[in-house]
């Protein structure tokens, strides 16, 4: 069996470097055939696994030791809402992928990449002989096709893909053979392959033309046809959702759709109310150094939970192999810390790189004039966050771990901002109340302020029910609101509903959501907070849609200062120098802390996660974020369970 030198391991994943060879490795004798899958072979319904690998396929060393194919890895998906639980543990596998301690970028899918001086040209080379799930081949018609049916296809594309952009012009492609395409921007486009690997936005890998294209009119006269057997009103709205342009859970909701992915679904999420079933792609392009071919686990079992209480039960019963999302709080630690024994679990530490633990976000492109006036007065939203008593919040939801801040970047980065981080976080309600006797001074019989209309100021928080700190902490700040005169309300709703109502709404007054990044370039790529560029803005929907798409019928054309925040922003994306990008961004935070467009509570404390301890692989600490999709760069098809 071929081993692998740490040095020739990290040489062999370079960015310049193609991919690891098998030097030495008789495929044909050495590679393995998985248990799971030799009834297929036997049957002749599958290849032998040496036919089944790319050329040159993907060689990753373990973590911790090599290990060996079977078994279940079991999960769980609370509420049936969203799914991007299903990105991070199946999802993650774009051109380029960062690495598990997020100081590169390393190549994955792409067998190799390069760019040009000036950032205008990147070459990317397949792997001659990777396979979809069903045994199609993945080849630059891939690439060409989504380019033409989705990017450049007015029909079907609604905006988005800002990254494919530079200057304001898209970028084109030139397909040079089967394996090798380049990416031609007009312009310098520096952050074009972090964008790539950033939250697996990469669709290039998630397009397969064999099976997309039935379901889009210029490659099927019968495709309107189509949509209306299957309930939809033409073959845009099907090509849309086929492609994954709704969201994710339309996305990962069909098992027919071939997949790159190490596991594809036979029970998507939404086919039962029991559980999700996801099984080994025979096709997976990675092996381990003794020719296993990866992914070890032979299915992940998604249990399908109603809510966070019930899944907290299920892994002090010891029925989650590894979690952390929803049961991750600090009121549940002392709980979970007793339960290790019974449940066979330990614990692994989650860096915390969000913006903030929850960040206040009123609609500031509200459908109600009169509200959207008052939302979009710099000093409501000041008086607001100075009426909140973060420390109360800190102390009673987080333990006391934290300390007062607003969405911002953590102190020990080059690029933190004092005063985005500090200004209006003091608990001073009496200065709160003399900034609203200026702008709303009348009053109800019940004492609450009413607006310019007449009507009582009431801001409606609209919340993902699955946010139980959110709860928690909204319990204490209503009376704080409610205190200074607002009447303030909130609405918990399940996960789709909230995803309808705020993401893709227009008529709420307020939300609550957390995420964003804390530092470096994590931060230039999720500005979400300090510049409105997408969907992840949810204080500024129309006016992100302008930045992605000024032509949408839907966007709201933003005032002068707030194109001036989008202009920089674009103006970063299309730097390359890493100097120049630390000066522009610091310019766009320095900015954001006079517009004050959101508030938030604290820096995040690090958090936690549980895993069985006979799980094998399981880096001790990871990154928590939603750009590198926690824990999918740590490379989950080498987990397995000793």
């Amino acid at each position: 069996m071929v081993k692998l030198s740490r040095r020739a391991f990290i040489a062999a994943t370079s960015a310049t470097a193609a991919s690891l060879a098998l030097p030495g490795l008789g495929r044909a004798a050495e590679l393995k055939e998985s248990a799971f899958l030799k009834d297929q072979v036997a049957a002749g319904a599958l290849p032998p696994v040496a036919q089944r690998l790319p050329a040159n396929p993907l060689v990753i060393a373990p973590l911790e030791r090599a290990g060996q194919q079977g078994g279940d890895w079991k999960h769980a998906l609370v509420g049936g809402g969203s799914l991007s639980m299903v990105v991070r543990y199946q999802g993650y596998e774009p051109l380029v992928r960062f690495n598990p301690d997020w100081s590169g970028l390393v190549e994955n899918t792409a067998e190799s990449w390069s760019v040009n001086a000036d950032a205008t040209e990147y070459t990317f080379r397949l792997r001659k002989g990777h396979r979809w799930s069903d045994g199609h081949p993945f080849t630059t018609e891939d690439v060409q096709f989504w380019y033409d049916a989705f990017f450049t296809d007015k029909d079907t594309n609604t905006g988005g893909n800002s990254w494919w952009y530079a200057d304001g012009k898209p970028a084109r492609i030139e397909v040079i053979d089967e394996t090798t395409f380049k990416v031609v921007f007009p312009s310098p486009n520096g952050f074009f392959v972090q964008n790539l690997a950033w939250a697996q936005q990469d669709q290039l890998t998630r397009t397969p033309k064999h099976y997309l294209q039935q379901f889009h009119a210029r490659y099927n006269p019968d495709a309107d046809k189509l949509a209306k057997e299957k309930g939809l009103q033409s073959w845009i709205a099907l090509f849309q959702r086929e492609i994954g342009l709704s969201d994710d859970n339309t996305f990962f909701q069909n098992p027919n759709r071939p997949t790159l992915n190490a596991w594809m679904f036979t029970v998507a999420p939404g086919q039962s109310t029991e559980q999700a079933l996801a099984v080994r792609n025979p096709y997976y392009f990675k092996v381990d150094p003794e020719g296993t071919q990866l992914p070890y686990f032979d299915r992940i079992v998604y249990q399908m939970v109603a809510d966070p209480e019930v899944l907290l039960l299920k892994v002090l019963q010891g029925e989650i192999d590894m979690m952390d999302q929803y049961i991750a709080t600090p009121a549940n630690k002392p709980v979970l810390f007793d339960g290790q024994q019974k449940g066979g679990y330990g614990f692994y530490t989650l860096k915390e790189t969000a913006a903030n633990v929850m960040v206040f976000q009123l609609n500031l492109n509200h459908t109600d004039p009169v509200k959207n006036k008052l939302f979009n007065t710099r000093e409501f939203r000041q008086a607001l966050s100075l009426a909140v008593d973060r420390q109360a919040l800190i102390d009673a939801v987080f333990v006391g771990q934290g300390q007062p801040a607003q969405a911002s970047i953590r102190p020990d980065d080059p690029l933190y901002v004092e005063r985005l981080a500090k200004d209006f976080t003091q608990y001073d309600p009496d200065a709160a109340n003399a900034m609203l006797d200026k702008l709303i001074p009348n009053r109800d019989g019940d004492n609450y302020r009413t607006d310019e209309s007449g009507r009582r100021v009431t801001v409606i928080f609209e919340l993902d029910q699955t946010r139980t700190t959110f709860l928690d902490m909204f319990q204490l700040v209503v009376p704080m609101f409610q205190a200074v005169g607002i009447d303030a309300q909130v609405r918990s709703m399940d996960r789709s509903l909230w995803e309808t109502r705020v993401r893709r709404g227009r008529d709420f007054d307020a939300t609550a959501h957390q995420f964003g990044a804390n530092s470096g370039i994590a931060a230039m790529l999720d500005a979400r907070y300090f510049v409105p560029f997408s969907t992840n803005s949810l204080f500024a929907p129309g006016w992100s849609l302008y930045y992605l798409d000024p032509k949408n019928p839907d966007a709201i054309e933003p005032p002068a200062e707030i194109k001036a925040q989008q202009d920089l922003y674009t103006t970063l994306l299309a730097t390359g120098d890493p100097e120049q990008q630390k000066a522009v961004m610091k310019q766009i935070l320095e900015q954001a802390a006079d517009l004050f467009m959101t508030f938030g509570v604290s820096l995040p404390p690090d958090s936690y996660g549980i895993v069985k301890t006979n799980m094998v692989n399981v880096p001790k600490t990871m990154p928590n974020s939603f750009g590198w999709p926690t824990p999918g760069p740590a490379r989950p098809e080498q987990f397995f369970k000793a």
